[in-house]
């Protein structure tokens, strides 16, 4: 079984990801897929690939993910945060490099809730005056 160099957690909107940093040849497994089968967006595929492009490691690691909640683009950036997380926590010298492009920081922004005697979050039903 192969040894992991570091786990971290992703997170954005509802999705989060389970980051496991491993030595390998650089495959990038998604819910046991391969990350470009996961993924039918290039656009998903490049927010998963910028971390190992802002480090310089993009071949040199295996890494395993295991993400849920959200949708396609919700779980690309929690991908994005978790595999940033592992590459910091693994060589402390990337922290820089990842927190300068803002890949550090959780994207705080969610779904707000819908309220009662609303249509939605924040739409009105029609006003009428008789």
């Amino acid at each position: 079984m192969a040894e992991n160099l570091a786990l971290a957690t992703g997170r954005r909107k509802n999705a989060v990801a389970r980051v496991y940093l491993r030595h390998g040849s650089g495959t990038i497994t998604v819910n046991g897929r391969k990350a470009d089968d996961y993924f039918g967006s290039s656009d998903d595929l490049y927010m998963v690939n910028q971390p190992l492009d802002v480090t310089d490691s993009l071949g040199s690691y295996d890494i395993l993910i295991k993400v849920k909640g959200g949708g396609k683009s919700g779980q690309a950036g929690a991908i994005r945060h978790g595999i940033s997380r592992a590459l910091s926590k693994y060589d402390e010298a990337n922290y820089r490099p990842l927190r300068a492009s803002g890949f550090m920081s959780r994207d705080p922004r969610m779904v707000e809730r819908k309220k009662y005697g609303q249509p939605g979050a924040r739409k009105k039903f029609q006003f009428s005056k008789r």
